[in-house]
């Protein structure tokens, strides 16, 4: 008989990995995960304090859908994808899991959807172009604030 750890690190400054574990007794699974889940960081991008876009991922059966939200939202999410947010430094974020309840699938999805979020800088660099061009409404914004 073996035990499988699922095992989530994060600094909450932006920073979040995922691992697993796997050993006849349960202390070296999680060791075993820790190693493997600290090999496994990634930077994830926060924009005030939630995720930047709207994203949808899969992993498997599962499907996670994570989607920006106002300050003061909090994290509204369930399973090991609040965790992942948590330990990730998010502080208000909408989620939802569709599909299969499977916690590492639902884990691993997450973790899919943060590596593949893109800062406004980055998709300006991409597209050949700059940041107020991207979003003209953010000087409008400004403007009309002002006065």
């Amino acid at each position: 008989m073996s035990w499988s750890a699922l095992v989530i690190v994060g600094d909450r400054n932006g920073h979040v990995g995922c691992g697993t574990g796997k050993a006849r007794a349960i202390p070296d699974a999680i060791r075993k995960g820790i190693e493997a889940a600290k090999k496994n960081i990634i930077e994830v991008p926060i924009v005030g304090g939630t995720v930047p876009h709207e994203l949808f991922e899969h992993e498997g059966a599962a499907e996670v859908m994570l989607k920006p939200a106002s300050a003061g939202t909090g994290i509204v999410a369930g399973s090991s994808m609040r965790t992942i947010l948590e330990l990730a430094g998010v502080h208000d974020v909408l989620g939802k899991s569709l599909g299969s309840a499977n916690a590492t699938n639902i884990a691993w999805a997450t973790m899919n959807a943060l590596k593949k979020m893109k800062r406004v800088e980055e998709v300006a660099k991409l597209r050949a172009t700059t940041v107020e061009e991207l979003t003209p409404w953010a000087k409008q914004q400004e403007t009309s604030n002002v006065g």
